[in-house]
Parts: structure tokens; C-alpha cells; sequence
């Protein structure tokens, strides 16, 4: 088992193709070139950080830690909120008031379409600045190069990263789904432990839920999923980690003080993490006002 203090990461500029500032963490990530890479990390962006009206061909699920994100006809993310963005629908435009900070799960969706690595995406930005520019979310190309003139950014990179267009999945879903934890029920799992199922989708079920342990309780932890422990503190299989924080099954997760954590499965047919190393990541941070963590299990 391995722990990562997530206040140990660099921060990373990202998303230069979308314009203004926008830093991330990279906490995990799968295989590139495998239809169920994904990407695991903790995004902030400054105030100046806008995204124009977009889709995607991947799926993600947005779990927001501190601040709002406004994502205009299709609703505001706030802290504790849960998000489901699912592949081929259109969301946006995205602006906030002040700095967010949001854990972020992308993932190859049903479609097969996969997901391109945020060191894929770099890759082909720098590549395509030789023949135009990015500028607001949009690629230009130059005058008399061959292509569209202007293309969303991250079309244009994963065209040329892929060496054909890109073509939407039909949506599942016709929108975002947002959900909001508070207006849930805790539901008894097992002694000292409960939960909170927010959401199952498409047929791979991809689902987001909440888990709450009591002190001194377990948590016995099935199957795969990603746990991002956002309050309490205790160990993992019987090893501190200061916070919360879950290993490769079978998984314990006991609490020293009551301890609450958000679970992401991504499919129950084809997981996503059967390409990822076991690995257990610990993150601290602001969220909720108390210390998180961010595993796979």
C-alpha cells in the first residue's frame, strides 16, 4: 500500500487551452491509449478562469470541495455538490466569483471513445501553437494553414492527437446532473457505518456515494471505486494515514474520530482501475473547512 499526502504535490498550471488561471493536482491516473484511462486530481481555478459552452466524449464526475462554479442554464456547484457530466451532452459556460476547488474524475464513457491524459492533451497543444493559437477556449488556425479556422480547443487537440475528427457520442443523459447531498437520506449499511447513494448511471452503473463511519466503526470496502475522505480522521487496513484513505481489495477503513467519504464506482462491467496500479493516495485540504483524502480502491 502506498499514501501520498496530497500537500505534498506540486501544483500544475493546466487547461492553458481554455484561457485564464487554472492549477491542478494530479492524484491518479490510468493507462493512456486504453479506452478506460481515466484521470483522478484536484483542480483550482482563479476567477479569470472562463470555459466556453462545451461536451466532451468522456465522462466525469465533479465532486466541489470550496467556492461556487457556475455553469449558467445548467445549474451552480456548491460545496458538498456532486456532478455527473455525462459524455456527448453540452454544459457551460463555466465562470466563478472567486477561486473553486473541485476533485475531478474523467473517465472513458460507454461509448469506448476512451480519454486522452492531461500529458496527451499538452502534447498536442504545444504541437498545434505551431500552426495557430489558443484564445478563450477556441483554436485559431493561421491564415492559409489547412483545417478548420476555428475549432474548440480541445476538439482540434484530440483531432490531432487521434489523426481523425472527433465525433460525439449520443448523450445518455441531455444534461448535467447535479445533486445535492443534503437532500439525501443516510441509509444503514452496516454497524457504525451508513450511506448515501446519490446516483447510478448509463449501463456500465457508474455511481457516486457517500459514506458515513462512526467512531471506532469499520468500513469493509468491496469491489473498486475511488474514496475522496472529506472529514474525520483514521487508518486504512490497520495504517495511519492522518486521514482517511482506501488500498487495492479487500480494503478497512476504520475511524478515530466520525468520519464522512465520497465514493466513485466507474463500471461494474469493465472498471476503469483494472489498467491502474494499486495505489492509495492521501490528500489534505480546505474542503467542507476540514482535511481530505483521495484513494483507489
Amino acid at each position: 500500500m502506498k499514501i501520498v499526502q496530497g500537500d505534498a504535490l506540486e501544483w500544475t498550471r493546466g487547461l492553458e487551452h481554455r484561457g485564464g488561471m487554472f492549477h491542478f493536482r494530479n492524484l491518479m491516473e490510468g493507462t493512456p491509449g486504453t479506452r478506460d484511462n481515466f484521470q483522478l486530481s484536484m483542480g483550482r481555478n482563479d476567477k479569470d478562469f472562463v470555459s466556453p459552452r462545451h461536451r466532451h466524449n468522456f465522462d466525469q464526475f465533479r465532486f466541489q470541495l470550496e467556492g461556487d462554479l457556475d455553469f449558467a442554464r445548467n445549474g451552480k456547484m456548491t460545496p458538498g455538490m456532486v456532478g455527473y457530466f455525462p459524455e456527448g451532452a453540452a454544459y457551460g459556460p463555466q465562470t466563478s466569483e472567486a477561486t473553486a476547488t473541485t476533485i475531478v474524475l474523467q473517465f472513458g464513457g460507454s461509448s469506448g471513445s476512451g480519454y486522452l491524459s492531461r500529458k496527451e492533451v499538452k502534447a498536442g497543444m504545444e504541437a498545434l501553437k505551431q500552426h495557430g493559437t489558443f484564445e478563450d477556449g477556441v483554436y485559431r488556425r493561421n491564415e492559409g494553414e489547412p483545417g478548420k479556422r476555428n475549432m474548440d480547443g480541445y476538439e482540434a487537440i484530440w483531432q490531432h492527437a487521434n489523426g481523425r475528427p472527433l465525433e460525439y457520442p449520443k448523450p445518455r443523459y441531455p444534461a448535467p446532473i447535479m445533486m445535492d447531498r443534503a437532500h439525501f437520506e443516510w441509509v444503514p449499511a452496516s454497524p457504525g457505518v451508513a450511506e448515501k447513494l446519490v446516483g447510478v448511471f448509463t449501463e456500465r452503473r457508474a455511481s457516486a456515494s457517500f459514506q458515513r463511519i462512526e467512531a471506532g466503526a469499520t468500513l469493509h470496502a468491496l469491489g473498486r471505486g475511488i474514496f475522496v475522505a472529506y472529514r474525520g480522521k483514521g487508518t486504512v487496513a490497520g495504517k495511519g494515514a492522518g486521514v482517511l484513505a482506501s488500498t487495492a481489495p479487500p480494503s478497512r477503513f476504520s475511524a478515530l474520530l466520525e468520519s464522512q467519504l465520497n465514493r466513485w464506482r466507474v463500471s461494474q462491467k469493465r472498471p476503469a482501475f483494472d489498467f491502474a496500479p494499486s495505489t492509495t493516495t492521501a490528500t489534505s485540504g480546505p474542503p467542507c473547512g476540514r482535511r481530505s483524502s483521495v484513494a483507489r480502491q
